[in-house]
């Protein structure tokens, strides 16, 4: 083969590889990988048409983003626990650094005493040897002493006890130079010793810096792989972050087209014919009059046609407007008790989303009674009497008027018992549905006048009067149903 040929060749593995590859790449699926990791793209790309196909998709990723949460959860987790290692390590490097300076400086107090004890040493040499020189010149003298004669000790002396007076003087101070010269060098033995101790000890101390500069080192190297690890966990919490993001967002998305296939904000009221089946398939669940559910639904919004006249905008004070007027108000929603469950329900049209208004009423702590003489100015700021104060809130939401602190409570029961997997207080069903199921803890499962009257009273709040009027509505429709048909009285009460 020539070389020109072998290098068209490998020209062209080259681009069918380049070509092969591309495609592979391009259609990768999104790897599940670590937990979280679930492949939104996946999901991004499913539409629902319908309330049902919607519920079950928003089911998905309802789903997804708690294990979102859970896995952000444990992340966090994780991430305390490394910086309680990493603190540790801190701890233990700066008792170390502590330690080795106080190492360093016993070494050198040492060191500086071993250079002491080798000048005492050395001073206590010289000493020996001029002691050494003082004594061989006695000794020189007392020997000179010995060898005198008689005669020249007679002549030289002016008595012979002199002679021996200075014989005994001699011999002291030669007994008394051995002495010192013993103390001096057991001295010198002494100081060596000590020295040898001192070097010991500076050995010793010397390893043992050596040893926790090791460790030291050790230490810093774990805070330096824990702080690697801590940013690696980092990453990963921001990953789940942003997937959790994304997640929430086509939620919301998924959200709104529901409310609009369930008629939000323009919602639709049920006939008086299609309310009656509603109640009748609920109360089927729930053991309640039919009857009465209707007569405090029609008491609440007049089955479904009057769901509220204010719209909130202002999520984070819960006030709004009047929707035939446009003027502003405040206190339509209670502003921590009710608005952010609200916003959870409504998502980004909370501001479309009909609801009740505000019922203006002032009260005094001081006498404990109520005023209607309110007035509200133009920026929707309520003014009372002197002594008063703005009392309630309005906020009720769908045919059952429930408030979102109060629907909340119900959400799970509506699921559980009626097969609802994202319960709407606008939907007439499940309105209904969490009616009933109120109305019934209040009392109304024991289908007597009395336990009724009872339970919307408590319904109400307390509302002796709206008790009445349910009850009147609830006979209207009873009769309907008994009999099939209405008069005139009750069809101007109901509808």
């Amino acid at each position: 083969m020539k070389i020109s040929d072998f290098v068209k060749l490998i020209l062209l593995i080259f681009l069918v590889s380049v070509l092969v590859l591309s495609n592979f790449s391009g259609f990768a699926l999104p790897s599940n990988g670590e937990s979280g990791r679930r492949g939104f793209i996946v999901f991004a790309q499913e539409e629902c048409k319908t309330k049902e196909e919607c519920e079950v998709l928003l089911k998905k990723y309802e789903e997804e983003i708690k294990k979102l949460e859970g896995v952000i959860g444990q992340t966090e987790q994780e991430q305390r626990t490394i910086q309680n290692q990493i603190n540790a390590l801190r701890s233990t490097i700066q008792k170390l650094d502590l330690q080795i300076q106080q190492g360093n400086i016993m070494i050198e107090d040492l060191s500086y005493q071993i250079k002491d004890t080798d000048g005492s040493i050395e001073q206590t040499s010289l000493k020996i040897e001029d002691s050494r020189a003082k004594l061989a010149n006695i000794l020189q003298i007392i020997n000179e002493e010995d060898q005198t004669s008689i005669i020249e000790v007679l002549l030289s002396e002016a008595t012979l006890s002199d002679f021996f007076d200075n014989l005994m003087a001699l011999e002291t101070l030669n007994l008394k130079s051995h002495e010192f010269l013993e103390e001096i060098k057991n001295l010198k033995i002494t100081l060596e010793g000590q020295k040898q101790s001192l070097d010991t000890e500076k050995g010793d101390m010397e390893r043992v810096v050596k040893i926790q500069y090791g460790q030291k080192q050790q230490s810093q190297a774990a805070r330096n792989e824990q702080e690697y690890f801590l940013k690696l966990t980092e990453v990963q919490k921001q990953q789940y972050l942003k997937e959790k993001e994304a997640a929430e967002k086509i939620a919301a998305e998924i959200r709104e087209r529901l409310f609009r296939l369930i008629g939000i904000p323009d919602i639709q009221a049920p006939t008086f014919g299609e309310a009656l089946q509603i109640a009748n398939a609920v109360t089927k669940v729930v053991k309640i009059r039919s009857a009465f559910l209707l007569g405090v639904i029609s008491a609440e919004s007049a089955l479904g046609r009057n769901v509220g006249q204010c719209y909130i905008t202002n999520s984070q004070t819960g006030g709004g407007v009047y929707i035939k007027s446009g003027n502003p108000v405040n206190r339509i929603m209670h502003p921590t008790r009710d608005v952010p469950i609200f916003l959870r329900i409504t998502g980004d049209n909370f501001s479309q989303i009909p609801i009740s208004c505000w019922i203006p009423i002032c009260y005094s702590s001081a006498t404990g009674k109520f005023s209607n003489n309110v007035s509200i100015d133009k920026t929707g700021n309520i003014i009372c009497p002197a002594g008063y104060g703005p009392w309630g809130f309005g906020g009720a939401m769908g045919p059952a008027q429930f408030i979102p602190s109060t629907w909340a409570l119900y959400e799970g029961e509506i699921r559980s018992l009626f097969g609802v997997s994202t319960p709407n207080p606008w939907n007439v069903y499940d309105a209904f549905a969490a009616s009933s199921l109120y109305l019934y803890e209040l009392g109304a499962g024991q289908k007597t006048l009395a336990a009724e009257s009872n339970a919307a009273n408590r319904y109400s709040g307390g509302y002796s009067w709206y008790a009445s009027d349910v009850m009147r509505r609830a006979s209207c429709i009873q009769d309907f149903i008994d009999k099939g048909s209405m008069s005139s009285e009750c069809q101007q009460l109901i509808f």
